[in-house]
C-alpha cells in the first residue's frame, strides 16, 4: 500500500455499525468498508455542494413544504446528471487505488448504492438546509 492510500484510510472515520462479514456480497462489503466511511468523511462538503445547488436554483427550495424538500433532494441527485457526477467525484476522489479498482469492476451497481446513501444522508440532515434560510 502506498503513502496516499495509508493517508486516506487514516483520515476516515470508523463506523461501528458498518460491519464487514464473509457472507456479505462484494458490493455490500464495499459499501460498508469504503462508501460509508468516505461519505461520512465528506459530509460537510456534500452539504456545502447541496447548499450551492439550492442557491443556483434561485433558493426555491426554501419555499417548498417539507415533503417537497425531501423530493427536491432526491430529484436533484437522480435527475441532474452534472450535479450527480460532481457528488460522485467528491466520493471517488477519496478512494485508494485498490478501492478504485474494486469500484470500476462494478461501478454501475456501486454508483446506485453511493447515490442512494448520499440522498438519505442529505434527507436526514434536511434541517441543516432549513436553518440556512434564517441566517
Amino acid at each position: 500500500m502506498n503513502q496516499r492510500s495509508e493517508d486516506l484510510l487514516g483520515l476516515r472515520p470508523t463506523i461501528s455499525k458498518a460491519k464487514v462479514t464473509p457472507e456479505m456480497s462484494a458490493d455490500e462489503r464495499f459499501q460498508n468498508a469504503t462508501l460509508r466511511p468516505v461519505i461520512k468523511f465528506q459530509n460537510d462538503l456534500l452539504v456545502a455542494a447541496f447548499r450551492n445547488y439550492i442557491r443556483k436554483h434561485k433558493n426555491g427550495f426554501y419555499e417548498l413544504s417539507m415533503e417537497k424538500r425531501l423530493a427536491f433532494v432526491e430529484n436533484a441527485i437522480q435527475k441532474d446528471i452534472k450535479f450527480r457526477n460532481s457528488l460522485k467525484g467528491m466520493i471517488i476522489g477519496q478512494f485508494t487505488i485498490e478501492e478504485y479498482e474494486l469500484y470500476i469492476a462494478n461501478s454501475s451497481a456501486l454508483n446506485k448504492r453511493m447515490m442512494n446513501m448520499v440522498i438519505e444522508r442529505l434527507k436526514d440532515q434536511i434541517q441543516v438546509f432549513t436553518a440556512a434560510v434564517l441566517v
